[in-house]
């Protein structure tokens, strides 16, 4: 079995099925950051050690934190996936970025 891509998840107080989603698709969650916390719009942010995906859930973020995250992902080579905090969104977002290793299935699985 391969090793699961570790992910950053920002914004929302709850998240949900998303966790359950994300591990179908061998995507573990490493932190969950609320968003709210005025530092997170600082413009030198850190992402944790060991990041490989940040999640923006948009319907949740301001626009400053969003483009604090998307920054510091970019500074750190890591990939960026945003979408609103449903199952269908997130669904929807890991297929367009080509993170749903069979897109048919997935799409099928999910209506």
């Amino acid at each position: 079995m391969t090793q699961s891509m570790s992910a950053v998840v920002v914004g929302a107080d709850r998240l949900g099925n998303i966790p359950e989603l994300l591990k179908g698709h061998n995507i573990s969650i490493t932190h969950h950051i609320s968003g709210r916390d005025p530092s997170h719009q600082k413009k030198t942010l850190q992402l944790p050690s060991g990041t490989e995906l940040v999640i923006l859930l948009t319907d949740f973020l301001g626009h400053n934190v969003m483009k604090t995250f998307r920054n510091a992902a970019q500074r750190g080579g890591i990939r960026v996936v945003a979408c609103r905090r449903s199952v269908c969104s997130m669904q929807q977002a890991l297929t367009q970025c080509g993170l749903c290793p069979n897109a048919n299935s997935c799409a099928r699985t999910q209506h």
